[in-house]
């Protein structure tokens, strides 16, 4: 049992086969997620994405960030202030390219999300910087048929209002 936004619940994540992972997305995607590449910047899909709402895993739906802390970083990738749930979010040292970076991972489905740097805005002062190829957008008002009803609640209404 986990914890989720106060809810006690079984959450469950399971990760694919490999073969079913790259029947499942783009070459680009899989590339990303299962082999640690990286999308072009400004080229990408969510960039630019400014509607409310969350971003799950691609590969597992594991929801990691929420558009209440997306921020337009000028980098050309979403980044993200904290993750949505701390739990789904794993990092690891990245020494690649000839430096050390903290890597940004999901915990179940071990895709490569990105990197997270601490130049970020307040609150936190983080900037998760992640491809969009390893993640799927559930816009608010798809949230409850898309089986993720808790997250729906940080978001307002028409009126203004935070949804209970």
């Amino acid at each position: 049992m986990e914890s989720v936004w106060g809810k006690e619940k079984t959450v469950r994540f399971l990760k694919p086969s490999l073969d079913e992972i790259q029947k499942k997305l783009s070459s680009l995607q899989f590339e990303v997620t299962q082999k640690d590449g990286t999308e072009p910047p400004f080229e990408n899909e969510y960039w630019d994405n400014h509607k409310e709402g969350i971003y799950v895993d691609r590969v597992t739906g594991e929801p990691l960030f929420s558009s209440v802390d997306k921020f337009e970083s000028g980098t050309g990738w979403p980044s993200f202030t904290r993750p949505l749930v701390a739990a789904y979010v794993v990092m690891k040292t990245d020494s690649s390219h000839g430096m050390v970076r903290s890597e940004v991972r999901s915990k179940y489905g071990n895709s490569h999300l990105g990197h997270v740097f601490d130049d970020g805005p307040k609150p936190t002062g983080l900037r998760y910087c992640i491809n969009s190829a390893s993640l799927k957008f559930i816009p608010k008002e798809d949230l409850e048929k898309a089986g993720y009803p808790e997250f729906r609640r940080q978001f307002s209404d028409p009126a203004g209002s935070k949804v209970n």
